[in-house]
């Protein structure tokens, strides 16, 4: 029985060493973790108990307690000892090793699976972008109510990244994960595939103006806002806009850069996919670069939008050019009694905004009181015993005293307009000094050769701005156009002007203000005259005006809308129509020679009201009071029939000068 129980402590060992293995092996193959051991345990012992009994039947001697082969009693009992001393020390390894293989493994596997479920649904988006919005915005611009144009500068190469991901890469990773028993790797597939993501890059390099675009097509055309909201209220949609969804491309590359790199840490250097894995996420790396300055300005461009909301959508901030700074609550010092109000800042890198709270729980959180330019903007450390963390912003437009909440607050502010304000001022160095040193490399033209010689064109992608009025350019509102006589890129605003050229034999060519100036030889003064009609300011002509005043007014059957109307006495037969008193473009002007006055009120609601017509045109106008609609009319009638309250008017007598056997004022 003794040499039993010796027997016994001296098969169990080995025994659990086996069952052990063998528990992990099935473990490994199933893919199972973190679960009871209950079943493995008891299976150990099952076999423990067999093994127990089936040596007492295999070596009878051992139970006589006769020597083996190997020598004596003493020398067999030692060898027992240092063998089950070995066995215990390497059995804690191998379990270590085991686990931490196991663990390896099912991780590996658990990133691989996570990339093939994420490859789906990027899919499911990718066709939702090519195959929903895509498709159906041509379809509506194929009927005319947009450029088609317009809707691939949109949408970029979405129809090529569409095709490699559900074509190729994502049913490759199918095909891996079903055979994954046998070949548990992917790195060979991205290493294979990752060079396509370079197509990512024309979608990057066009993100910005093609949400710009998207922003604009929505404000300004009917049928395409109607069809990305029909698009939008469907459930594939998930309640997010278009923005949102166009963004989806820009973000996947940094979600493959981030589980690749998981996929590394977990996998042995030693592993066939090591070398595979490292090149796929040096190639990723490099797309993922230009697409996570992507996502800084899509994210930038959500910001604008949230203070354009808090703002009450009446500040036009919503730009990519547009970078916000920093913002925060602050303490406005009163010019007279030095009495602290409560304002609000916002800093961008381009202007400051200083708001004023609004106290309501729906709409508009604040109202701007000065938009601050940062140009020639200067920033004065002040001290006040009375109050505090003083500091003078001062501006082009408006100098403001302003008390921080705190030192450190009010050190902040500081550093963060100094530090914008020196940005600014690198920048506009910078372009100054590249215009200065292509002015002097390639200058061909002289001021006094400017429209005898043609000019160097600069070309486009060499200014982001335009060149006279620095205002940056856009794909929709402000592109790029180029003045024929110095071959400078202006914007539409600049470049409306046009002057003979003698290199064009002497044909009307677009040139910019300063070359027309240059070769016209028009002063300013009388650029003035020759301006676009809208451009004059109405505190321009209100200031030295016939007739000036708020009235109603209503074109044909469009409802009724307060404006300001002025007949300057500069030229007395227009009448100009402004949104406000200060607005520095007129909405519309009408010429009044000619037009029908009728001044019999046809509404109850609106008795000072007359009305004026010429041909299909109809122009309804109601003044305030009784009085102010006979000043009109005064200067209304004397204007239709080419006369001033001062005479007969410099228009009708060139008019009178013309040949012809009928002439607008005989109508």
């Amino acid at each position: 029985m003794e040499c039993e129980d010796e027997k016994e402590t001296t098969c169990s060992p080995e025994t659990s060493v086996q069952t052990d293995v063998a528990s992990l092996h099935t473990h490994l193959v199933n893919g199972e973790r973190n679960e009871t051991t209950t079943d493995p345990a008891s299976s150990i012992t099952n076999s423990h108990d067999e093994n127990v009994s089936e040596s007492s039947y295999r070596a009878p001697g051992a139970d006589l307690g006769l020597p083996s082969k190997g020598g004596g009693p003493g020398m067999e009992t030692e060898l027992q000892e240092k063998e089950n001393g070995v066995s215990t020390m390497e059995l804690d390894k191998l379990d270590q090793h085991h686990e931490m293989k196991e663990t390896n493994e099912q991780k590996l596997h658990k990133i691989a699976s996570e990339l093939l479920l994420t490859e789906r649904a990027y899919v499911s988006r990718l066709n939702l972008l090519d195959q929903v919005f895509y498709c159906k915005l041509l379809e509506e611009a194929n009927r005319g109510s947009f450029p088609a144009e317009m809707v691939n500068k949109i949408f970029s190469n979405i129809s090529s990244i569409n095709a490699f991901h559900s074509k190729f890469l994502l049913p490759e990773l199918e095909k891996r994960m079903q055979e994954w028993e046998t070949t548990p790797r992917i790195g060979d597939i991205l290493q294979k595939l990752a060079p396509f993501l370079k197509m990512y890059g024309e979608y990057v390099k066009g993100f910005d103006n093609a949400v710009e675009l998207v922003k604009n097509m929505t404000e300004r055309v009917p049928q395409f806002k109607s069809v990305t909201e029909e698009i939008q209220k469907q459930k594939i949609c998930g309640s997010l806009t278009l923005q949102h969804h166009m963004l989806e491309p820009i973000q996947r590359i940094p979600r493959y850069e981030m589980l690749l790199k998981d996929y590394l840490k977990k996998l042995s250097p030693e592993s066939p996919d090591w070398n595979d894995a490292k090149k796929s996420l040096e190639i990723i790396s490099t797309a993922a670069s230009h697409s996570n300055s992507a996502i800084r300005k899509m994210e930038n461009l959500k910001k604008l939008l949230e203070i354009y909301e808090m703002l009450g959508e009446e500040e036009d901030i919503v730009n990519p050019s547009n970078e916000l700074i920093k913002e925060g609550q602050i303490l406005k010092l009163a010019a007279r009694n030095t009495s602290a109000q409560e304002r609000y800042l916002f800093l961008f890198n381009n202007m400051l905004l200083y708001c004023v709270p609004r106290f309501s729980l729906v709409g508009s959180k604040f109202t701007v009181r000065t938009r601050v330019g940062i140009d020639g903007m200067k920033i004065v450390e002040t001290h006040n015993e009375e109050y505090p963390h003083t500091f003078q912003v001062s501006g082009k437009e408006r100098t403001l005293e302003l008390q921080a909440s705190s030192e450190q607050d009010k050190e902040e502010w500081i550093k963060a307009l100094q530090e914008t304000i020196d940005a600014f001022q690198q920048r506009h160095e910078t372009f100054r000094n590249a215009i200065a040193k292509d002015n002097d490399m390639h200058l061909e033209v002289s001021t006094a050769e400017l429209g005898k010689r043609a000019p160097r064109w600069i070309r486009d992608n060499e200014v982001t701005m335009c060149m006279k009025c620095k205002e940056s350019f856009n794909a929709l509102t402000r592109r790029r156009h180029h003045c024929r006589a110095c071959g400078h890129v202006v914007c539409w605003k600049c470049s409306d002007y046009k002057a003979q050229l003698e290199y064009d034999g002497g044909r009307l060519n677009k040139v910019c203000k300063d070359c027309y100036q240059i070769i016209s030889g028009f002063t300013d003064s009388e650029e003035k005259k020759r301006k676009g009609i809208l451009e004059i300011e109405s505190a321009e002509v209100s200031g030295n005006s016939e007739v000036c005043s708020f009235l109603q007014y209503m074109e044909k059957s469009k409802p009724w809308q307060k404006i300001w109307c002025v007949i300057p006495k500069q030229d007395p037969l227009v009448l100009y129509m402004y949104g406000a008193p200060q607005d520095v473009k007129a909405q519309a002007t009408i010429p009044l020679l000619g037009y029908i006055v009728d001044d019999m009120p046809k509404s109850a609601d609106l008795p000072h009201s007359f009305k004026l017509t010429q041909s299909k045109s109809v122009h309804s106008f109601a003044a305030d009071n009784e009085e102010l609609k006979q000043k009109w009319l005064k200067i209304i009638l004397l204007a239709v029939t080419g006369e001033t309250p001062d005479g007969p008017s410099e228009h009708l007598a060139s008019l009178n000068n013309l040949p012809g056997p009928k002439r607008k004022s005989e109508c």
